[in-house]
């Protein structure tokens, strides 16, 4: 089965939701006169401010940080990526820090500030129009203070505006000084004077910190894009000159700051290298000292060429070793050769022996030999001849001299062996200690090699630095010096205008939603019905001007109170409900609380019915607080309802007044002596006969009784009803408490209700300062 949806109730919530919409908006539109009395206001303020106020123009510069290694060193891979070697955010704390705009303060004297003053508004101004030379250095001022200057016909007066004591200076072609000023002025030209006579000017002077923390308030620094280098300066103020003096020297001040940044590095580096080569040149002094005394130490004058001749020599006296020791070989195998063989035999010759008197012994002695034996074989006497006997006996001494000499010899050459075997052993020690030597001679060589490079290499930085010291490029590039705004950036006529036309509806607005949303009180039917929609309201009364009537008392009367009660009675007739029998009808008339009116309608409703030509009987059924003598000639205290209820002998028809006499059909019964047990009356039965007796006679039977919120009088009575007039006040009653009557209609304790809502268009001042706590007094006469 196919559930459809309601339309029907979605239709009914938004058509609730518009006339709520409708309802809110014509709430407000009650209240134009205040929108438009604050949209003038509104308006007005904005042409003053517009009119009067300064003219703030904005000043702003850009500039390029430029990176200290660019354009020197090779692309690496920051340079590929794109990534920035300059912090931005860093270069933007430098260009807002205090100590730069100091610098900027004190050259341009930013605690000295100049005023124009006119007939409403006082102006800023860059510079005065006239010489003026302050005396005193900015970082001097310690307190504020403040001057006024006028350039009169024949003088200049100046006035201390914090002493109000008065210099006079005369127009002078050169600055006067005055110690008792902190400035003097001249004016030295007649332009000067045409430009600057009767007017007036201010002269303000503060302590620097003053001006620069001021300074550093206004200046905004901020980046050009995401990925820019570029940094814009903006300033804002009165003096378009003064600002853009301020952005450019603050430029100046930056880039000669890092310039000076730059220029230290290489000066403390030029420092560092001159006290180095100090350091150095005596270090090298110290190595070629130590080189030159290890050289004579060692006898040396080039390792590599004394060790090629200490091998040499040891070579030498090598060979020399071994020739003497063949010498030696060679005697002693002629030492052997002369003892073992027989004498007479011939002895080697020529065998290398390097002796010319062995070798020539031994020549004469072979000689000798080869004679005897020419001799003996020639047969001249054989053995025993003298001859041969005579060379025999030269033959003998030729070997003792050959020995002799062999023995001479032999010493000699075991001492030229003994010496050279020392001489090998020195040249042995002296080659052996080369290695050595040339380790300690590379050791110092290598300091002396390092030493002489770095020297070389702070010599070559040293002409760096000395270069970049004399050519230090600038740390930023200006791409826009400072420029100003041609129109002002505030005030904004279009805008301020605009906010102003939105602020006066705004302002309003937004003062009645607060009041309204404060507001506890009903106003209108809708506000009735949107607490209880069940309960009929028959008829909104008109709030009435204290100056005019406000009883029903001319029958022929067309006065829109009239009619509304006209309607009111007409309204209340549809709600009595249809019976057979011909009796009168009973209305009761009550409200929540005091003061909501109920007399005041008791009373017209029944003159309304009363100028139809109806029988009506007025009851004041309020004995705790009566009024209806208030509204009529008779006193308080007229017999009527209690006295009739409290006293059996009482007839209440003889106790019946006529209160207005341009209604013969209109009788009234008032509530007589205030009793101390209103509720014991009322709930006996002779208030029952005189409403039956009542609707005999009459065609309507009004009762004006007690409020409901605090006493139970109505309720008890209620059944006697044939309608129920609940009244509420516009502007008066609470929405709270109005929450009491929808109690009553739903458990029965009031008869058929209807609501009347009184005084309604009344004034939307809606600060009665309501007390909850309902106080039901006597005596008063309010309208109840």
């Amino acid at each position: 089965m196919d559930i459809q949806p309601n339309n029907n109730a979605a239709f009914t919530i938004l058509e609730d939701d518009n006339a709520n919409l409708k309802q809110e908006f014509n709430k407000y539109l009650r209240q134009w006169p205040w929108f438009v009395f604050a949209l003038i206001i509104a308006l007005a303020s904005a042409y003053l401010y517009v009119r009067y106020a300064p003219r703030i123009y904005e000043t702003s510069a850009k500039i390029k940080i430029l990176d200290e290694s660019e354009g020197l060193e090779l692309p690496t891979s920051a340079f590929i990526f794109k990534r920035k070697n300059i912090n931005l955010e860093n270069e933007m704390e430098i260009i807002r820090s205090y100590q730069l705009l100091e610098k900027v303060a004190k050259r341009l004297k930013l605690n000295t500030v100049f005023f124009e003053e006119g007939t409403i508004q006082t102006a800023q101004i860059a510079e005065l129009p006239f010489e003026y030379q302050q005396l005193v250095e900015p970082e001097s001022i310690e307190k504020v203070s403040s001057y006024a200057i006028e350039i009169e016909k024949e003088t200049i007066k100046i006035t201390d505006l914090k002493t109000n004591q008065v210099y006079n200076r005369s127009h002078v072609t050169e600055v006067e000084t005055d110690s008792l000023l902190p400035f003097s002025v001249a004016v030295n030209n007649q332009l000067s004077y045409d430009e600057s006579a009767g007017k007036r000017y201010t002269v303000y002077l503060g302590p620097l910190k003053k001006a620069t923390l001021a300074l550093r308030a206004q200046l905004s620094v901020e980046s050009v894009g995401d990925v820019s280098d570029l940094l814009k300066l903006t300033i804002r103020g009165e003096s378009r000159l003064r600002s853009e003096r301020i952005l450019n020297t603050l430029l100046q001040v930056f880039n000669n700051d890092g310039i000076k940044d730059r220029q230290l590095v290489s000066q403390r580096t030029l420092d560092f290298i001159d006290d180095r080569f100090i350091y150095l040149a005596e270090e090298l002094d110290s190595i070629e000292v130590d080189r030159k005394e290890f050289k004579q130490r060692n006898n040396l004058i080039d390792l590599s060429t004394d060790a090629e001749l200490g091998l040499q020599l040891r070579s030498r006296s090598d060979d020399k070793v071994f020739e003497i020791e063949s010498q030696i070989a060679l005697v002693e195998v002629l030492k052997n050769s002369i003892v073992t063989d027989e004498e007479g035999k011939l002895i080697p010759e020529d065998v290398g022996l390097q002796n010319r008197n062995v070798n020539s012994l031994i020549g004469e002695y072979n000689q000798a030999v080869l004679d005897k034996d020419k001799l003996i074989s020639s047969g001249g006497g054989g053995i025993n001849n003298p001859t041969v006997q005579l060379t025999k006996a030269r033959i003998k001494d030729l070997t003792s001299n050959i020995t002799k000499s062999l023995e001479s010899y032999y010493k000699q050459l075991e001492l030229s062996q003994s010496q050279l075997r020392s001489r090998n052993r020195e040249l042995s020690g002296t080659v052996a200690q080369i290695p050595k030597k040339e380790k300690l001679l590379r050791a110092i060589e290598r300091q002396q090699t390092i030493k002489e490079s770095l020297y070389l290499l702070l010599l070559q930085k040293r002409e760096e630095a000395a270069i970049n010291l004399a050519i230090t490029e600038p740390s930023i590039k200006v791409v826009d010096f400072a420029l100003s705004s041609s129109a002002p950036k505030t005030p904004k006529p279009n805008v301020i205008y605009a906010a102003s036309i939105l602020g006066g509806f705004l302002v309003p607005f937004g003062v009645l939603f607060i009041i309204f949303m404060f507001d506890t009180k009903i106003h209108e039917k809708d506000d009735i019905v949107k607490l209880n929609n069940k309960i009929p309201i028959i008829a909104e009364i008109p709030d009435i001007n204290k100056k005019e009537k406000t009883l029903f008392e001319d029958p022929n009367d067309r006065s829109v109170l009239a009619e509304s009660f006209r309607i009111l009675s007409s309204n209340v007739n549809y709600l009595i409900p249809l019976t057979d029998s011909d009796d009168g009808k009973v209305i009761y008339c009550t409200s929540t609380i005091k003061g909501e009116g109920k007399t005041f309608i008791s009373i017209n409703l029944s003159l309304a019915l009363s100028s139809m030509n109806k029988k009506v009987l007025l009851i004041g059924a309020d004995l705790r607080n009566p009024q209806i003598h208030t509204h009529t000639k008779f006193d308080k205290n007229t017999v009527g309802l209690s006295d009739y209820l409290n006293d059996k002998s009482i007839d209440w028809q003889s106790n019946l007044v006529k209160g207005f006499d341009n209604h013969p059909n209109h009788d009234i019964l008032l509530s007589g002596n205030i009793p101390p047990n209103p509720t014991s009356l009322l709930t006996n039965w002779r208030y029952e006969d005189l409403i039956n007796q009542a609707k005999k006679i009459y065609d309507y039977v009004i009762v004006d009784t007690a409020p409901t919120i605090l006493v139970t009088d109505t309720m008890l009575i209620s059944k006697f009803a044939d309608v129920t007039v609940y009244i509420a006040r516009a502007n008066f009653t609470d929405k709270k408490i109005l929450t009491f009557s929808d109690d009553l209609f739903k458990t029965g304790k009031l008869n058929n209700m209807a609501f009347v809502i009184n005084g309604v268009g009344a004034s939307k001042s809606y600060g009665y300062g309501y007390n909850y706590g309902y106080g039901y007094g006597y005596g008063s006469k309010e309208q109840t």
